[in-house]
């Protein structure tokens, strides 16, 4: 029996599958769908009912994905300013970086200015919301 020399023969493939991605979006999506339809037996089409199916499993996917690109775009451009007007009435501590002990007051309003947001006290005292390190009930 004669072998065959290591030189004639074939280097052993091996193939691997790498993606970035894990989930599919919407293009990806669509892409199968086409390529379902483009090599379907035109003898014994896809079922009208599968084909309704598939689109509608496409257009939801598209709308959660717009709300979804909506809510964050909702979250990321939120203004502050709903949450300082929740502090209307509320006892706030604070600190002015200078002292060692921290302030209190009630705070009165809201002011923005120069797109800064400001705390006014009761007693007219203007702070940096930054700067409260907390915010209780009024103990009046």
């Amino acid at each position: 029996m004669t072998s065959i020399s290591s030189e004639y023969k074939l280097p052993e493939k091996t193939s691997t599958v790498t993606t970035s991605n894990s989930s599919l979006g919407k293009d990806e999506f669509l892409k199968i769908l086409m390529t379902q339809v483009q090599n379907q037996d035109p003898l014994n089409p896809v079922d009208d009912k599968e084909f309704i199916s598939q689109m509608a499993t496409f257009s939801s996917l598209e709308q959660m994905m717009n709300m979804n690109k909506t809510m964050t775009q909702f979250v990321e451009n939120q203004d502050p300013f709903t949450s300082y007007v929740d502090w209307l009435g509320k006892e706030v501590s604070w600190t002015d970086g200078q002292s060692t002990t921290d302030k209190t007051g009630t705070v009165s309003s809201v002011k923005h200015s120069q797109g800064n947001y400001y705390l006014i006290l009761d007693d007219g005292t203007e702070i940096n919301p930054w700067n409260v390190m907390s915010v209780a009930q009024s103990s009046k």
